[in-house]
């Protein structure tokens, strides 16, 4: 592996070097061990999240190499330089048509993908949904048991390689029409409420508290989440600014169903 990323990173910095037939078939290794889920763009370990750089910089070498063809799958054609992931009854994942993964995703046994979108250098962890017109950006990390209702939006992240992707981190559920972009992280278990836009500059207000407590980029785990405003003075006047608000914590247990069914009900969330 790490003479695959020393020739992936030479490459990235001379593009000339995938001329060579050995630097083009790393390339190509990459793609394939990101489909087959044995290498991620982004990996969790004690410190928190880190980020793979030089995977990122593989699938946009890939893009140079590959060229662009016509694929037919059924009445439907597309012209593009990826092809379609394969295997998905071998993989034990269901893809309800036209739900869409692409080769150098990969989706792990037990996930649902209703018809939204899964981009290349995702990863998908067991039991998740992905539901209807739900869209999961380039290099987007989503964990185990996620629910990510319909329309969310998953923000891609391909460039510049070293930046931290979206990530969906076991157990979180993500209400209708949510968007979350720009390497933000939404901890294990959260729930995001219908319409909860999160950008790396959205605030994410602690509101529980006599005090208010704020956060950028990271949706603590637990926390229970909806859309917010608020005051921001310019020059032309007094306007107000989408924020997100933290207005309570769903309780740890077992049984996860049980658990996110309370949180909605307690603080009366629309999702």
């Amino acid at each position: 592996m790490h003479e695959l990323q020393e020739r992936i990173s030479a490459a990235y910095a001379d593009r000339e070097r995938l001329k060579d037939p050995e630097t083009a078939a790393a390339v190509r290794k990459v793609l394939e061990l990101l489909d087959q889920g044995q290498l991620r763009v982004a990996e969790k370990g004690p410190d928190g999240w880190k980020v793979n750089a030089w995977v990122k910089e593989a699938i946009l070498l890939y893009f140079g190499l590959a060229q662009m063809s016509v694929m037919e799958v059924g009445p439907f054609e597309f012209f593009d330089k990826l092809p379609l992931k394969k295997g998905l009854e071998k993989a034990g994942v269901r893809v309800v048509p036209p739900g869409t993964i692409r080769y150098g995703a990969f989706v792990d046994r037990g996930a649902v993908v209703m018809p939204g979108y899964v981009n290349v250098g995702a990863h998908v962890g067991s039991g998740t949904m992905v539901d209807t017109w739900a869209t999961v950006g380039s290099c987007a990390q989503v964990g185990k048991n996620v629910h990510l209702s319909g329309g969310v939006g998953l923000g891609g992240v391909l460039e510049p390689p070293s930046a931290s992707p979206v990530i969906v981190e076991d157990g979180a559920f993500i209400g209708s029409r949510c968007i979350v972009v720009e390497g933000c992280v939404v901890e294990e278990e959260a729930v995001l409420g219908a319409n909860v836009v999160l950008t790396a500059s959205t605030q994410i207000i602690d509101v529980t508290g006599p005090q208010e407590v704020v956060y950028r980029g990271r949706v603590p785990a637990r926390s229970v989440v909806i859309p917010g405003a608020r005051e921001k003075k310019f020059p032309a006047g007094t306007y107000l600014v989408p924020c997100a608000l933290i207005i309570g914590r769903r309780s740890e247990s077992t049984d996860q169903k049980t658990s996110l069914n309370q949180a909605l009900r307690d603080f009366a969330v629309s999702v």
